[in-house]
């Protein structure tokens, strides 16, 4: 529906945006065109909602994180996985781990852990042995599994591959491109990400829509919007201006004098004023959300009273490479997330979209001891966050995806895998209808005679990389419809979702 400007309090309403979109300077009236026009229950609604990207820079093996046991599926996994000079075909469920084993390797980690969807599909699943936070979350209904995503144009089969006028995505294999068609919908270069794109239209619900797009993970084209701004936070909290102390050069009074120079504007030039203008944005928002972050050390974000964060017990995984426990980085970003949407009230948010990242999935070679670490820290890090979402009383406002730059070959190098494009994902909250798979899983097959293609599997290329059947748009499309984009603005932001069947646009998984 849309707004109604002809009501006294809709143009009150419309009016008191304005103010606050002054912040935003020369992008002021456009944003308010984009607040004017967007979806009306985002600007009305009382309820919070945030998305959280998890983004797994390098690109994931998704063949060991989510895997078909089923006897055909498992025979060819294991054929084609254990390879010399060192296996990376995982163990069967129920095989008991060697302690006596190599760090990382699958005697060391013992067999995959199985997984029970409501819906079997004639087969039977499992996560990576490093997966039992993420097995929980899926037995408790908070996490679902979407199998074989990847950037499309339009539905593809291998027939359609052959040709060479179908049309396919930009930069397929190339890290940089895939990171940002994953973000962004187009390859490296782009300036606008899709995250970014729900911002400009929701944060007219925000009365601060300078937290509308957050980041936790550095800068990242998701949350760049045609109006909405990225906010870069770090794991302490705001970021300073000159620095993290208090104080220049020991004075406090010398550090306000340079924020004042700062703040002024010495000539009418243009790049001047707009530099002025971003100080005084930046300074203002440090002290906006400096005073409104509740503490780390304090419940239920951090251990009551620890001076060391490092040290917090909720912030440290099991390392399975070390035996020991360890600081969980990607858990440190998702505590800072967690306390600016404790904030939301004082930040004036009522929808918000957040980036963090958690880097090292290039694993062309090292793959067993690499990834036996990062599923452990994704698994871990995405229970921590659960765990405080649902103290806070905001497992059913939050939902958290999972992101990388493509999958990996079925086939190994050697003790690694190198660049594919389809991959599994995760999506969780209290929202999602979890323990559930959402899209056909792929065949796993071996390769032929001729040792030159998967015959055997309708999903499988050459290598064994993985052909997409659901798109990075069908998934975006689902997210923003539950964040409140209206479908006229989804089919703008994404413009491949009309060439796919109008019932397979929403992929089910949000209640």
């Amino acid at each position: 529906m849309k707004t109604n400007f002809n009501s006294p309090a809709s143009r009150r309403a419309f009016l008191a945006q304005a103010a606050r979109f002054a912040g935003l300077g020369a992008a002021a009236p456009m944003a308010m065109n984009l607040a004017a026009f967007g979806n009306a229950s985002a600007q009305t609604a009382g309820d919070y909602k945030a998305l959280v990207c998890v983004f797994l820079f390098g690109g994931n093996d998704a063949f060991n994180m989510v895997l078909p046991t089923d006897t055909e599926s498992w025979a060819a996994y294991s054929q084609v996985r254990n390879q010399a000079p060192e296996s990376i075909a995982l163990l069967a469920p129920g095989t008991p781990a060697q302690m006596g084993a190599g760090a990382g390797s699958p005697e060391r980690l013992g067999g995959v852990l199985a997984i029970n969807p409501i819906t079997s599909q004639g087969r039977t699943f499992a996560l990576h042995p490093s997966m039992s936070g993420v097995r929980d979350l899926f037995a408790a209904g908070r996490l679902a599994v979407l199998p074989n995503i990847g950037p499309l144009v339009r539905p593809t089969s291998k027939a359609d591959l052959k040709l060479v006028t179908f049309a396919r995505p930009a930069g397929l294999y190339s890290h940089n491109d895939q990171q940002s068609t994953w973000q962004s919908l187009t390859p490296e270069g782009a300036t606008v990400g899709w995250g970014g794109r729900f911002a400009d239209l929701l944060m007219a619900g925000n009365s601060q829509p300078l937290f509308s797009a957050v980041s936790a993970g550095g800068n990242a084209v998701f949350l760049s919007g045609k109006q909405a701004l990225q906010y870069q936070i770090s794991t302490r909290g705001a970021i300073r201006i000159g620095g993290s102390d208090t104080s220049l050069f020991g004075s406090t009074a010398a550090l306000e004098r340079m924020r004042t120079v700062m703040r002024g504007g010495r000539s009418n030039d243009l790049i001047a004023r707009d530099h002025a203008t971003v100080v005084n944005r930046s300074l203002a928002a440090e002290a906006l959300i400096g005073s409104a972050l509740p503490p780390a050390n304090s419940a239920p974000y951090g251990t009551a009273g620890l001076a060391n964060g490092a040290a917090d017990p909720l912030l440290q995984y099991d390392n399975p490479l070390t035996g020991t426990k360890s600081t969980n980085s990607l858990a440190q970003q998702l505590q800072v997330v967690a306390r600016t949407m404790g904030a939301r009230s004082a930040l004036g948010a009522g929808r918000q979209v957040f980036f963090v990242s958690l880097g090292g999935f290039d694993t062309h070679d090292g793959q067993n001891r690499a990834q036996a670490d990062l599923m452990a820290k994704l698994s871990h890090a995405l229970s921590y966050f659960d765990n405080t979402l649902g103290a806070m009383g905001l497992r059913n406002n939050v939902t958290t995806f999972t992101a990388s730059d493509f999958g990996r070959t079925f086939t190994s190098n050697g003790d690694g895998t190198d660049h594919g494009w389809g991959s599994h994902h995760f999506v969780m909250g209290g929202a999602v209808k979890g323990r559930e798979f959402y899209g056909k899983f792929p065949v796993v097959g071996a390769k032929n005679a001729k040792n030159n293609d998967f015959d055997s599997s309708p999903n499988q290329l050459g290598n064994g990389a993985l052909l997409p059947e659901t798109s990075v748009e069908q998934l975006g499309a689902t997210l923003g419809r539950w964040m409140g984009v209206s479908d006229g603005n989804l089919a703008d932001i994404f413009p491949n979702l009309k060439n796919f069947d109008a019932a397979k646009r929403d992929l089910g998984f949000m209640a």
